[in-house]
């Protein structure tokens, strides 16, 4: 039997985890996270909470965005995929707005409560000279 993806409505867990990236408030958001979860974002490879939370910080505190969840699938044995569009500019050039595509895919050790084990992270394209 082959598992295949399922369209489903977006869990609270996954608004809260974009909620908390946007603003940089980590509680309820990030409590999916451990110490033990790694985060692959391109070319970076984060592991633990607390450098997970270091890295946001690091390429979000001088942006101001949002980001939006166009589409979520279940996939089978604890694999999440999200799809969605970052709208983000410079806090010092706030009327030069770039939006970007991502796609994050989730690898949970258990459902309830939700533990992320690892989380892939792809962005872009992006004019990068735009916002960086």
């Amino acid at each position: 039997m082959t598992d295949t993806a399922h369209a489903t409505s977006v869990p609270d867990w996954v608004l809260k985890f974009m909620d908390a990236i946007d603003t940089l408030e980590f509680d309820e958001g990030f409590a999916p996270l451990t110490e033990d979860t790694e985060m692959y974002f391109g070319t970076a490879h984060i592991h633990g909470a607390e450098a997970i939370k270091a890295f946001f910080v690091k390429i979000d505190e001088p942006l101001n965005i949002t980001h939006e969840v166009l589409e979520f699938w279940t996939a089978g044995d604890g694999v999440r995929l999200l799809r969605g569009e970052a709208t983000m500019a410079k806090k010092s050039a706030p009327d030069q707005v770039v939006r970007a595509p991502f796609m994050h895919i989730f690898y949970l050790d258990q459902e309830d409560p939700v533990r992320v084990r690892a989380l892939r992270v792809t962005a872009g394209p992006l004019q990068t000279d735009a916002v960086m």
